[in-house]
This record gives C-alpha cells, structure tokens and sequence, in this order.
C-alpha cells in the first residue's frame, strides 16, 4: 500500500485490515501503560525478588527463610504493609520537625 486510495474492493479491504490490526496493537500497548495497577504489582513483584535473593545471599538459611515468608504476605496484599510504612514515615518526619524547630 502506498498510502494512496485503494483501486479496488480487494485493496480497500486489504488496507482496511491492516489498519484494524494496527489499531489494535496500539490499543493495546496503550491499555497496558495505563493499567497502573498490574504496573506497580510487577514493580514490587521484582523489587521483592531482588531483596530475597539479596537476603539470602548475606544471611543464614533461617532468617532468609522468614524474609521469603515476610515477602509472600507482601505479595499477597501489600496496601496494609504500605499504608504502614506511609505511616511510619510521617510519623519520622513529624517528629524530626519537631526537634528541628527546637
């Protein structure tokens, strides 16, 4: 196809279904950057994977065992464990301020 308008039945239906399957793909490779959710899971699916691999290496068979068991109860509902340490850190940060305009 040269871009120029189709000379027949056949063309027009041949550029007709490239264009769908083009539109397609673009679809869907712009649902996949807006799902922000399976985004952010992956992410912390991968940052979970490298702090256990990096725990068992610099740790005993024991510790690197309750670090794995820690990292799958992350997994399986991290907003409790974030909503904590969103917690935890202003909480930090309250109380730095503090000392600071002392």
């Amino acid at each position: 196809m040269s871009g120029d308008f189709p000379k027949n039945a056949e063309e027009a239906r041949l550029d007709r279904d490239t264009t769908r399957e083009e539109l397609t793909e673009t679809l869907e490779a712009l649902g996949q950057k807006l799902d922000v959710k399976s985004r952010v899971k992956e992410n912390v699916d991968e940052k979970l994977d490298q702090a256990t691999a990096k725990v068992a290496d610099v740790t005993n068979e024991p510790t690197a065992v309750k670090f794995r068991q820690g990292a799958d109860v992350v997994r399986s509902n991290p907003v409790p464990i974030f909503a904590g340490v969103l917690g935890l850190v202003i909480v930090i940060r309250l109380i730095l301020r503090r000392r600071n305009d002392s």
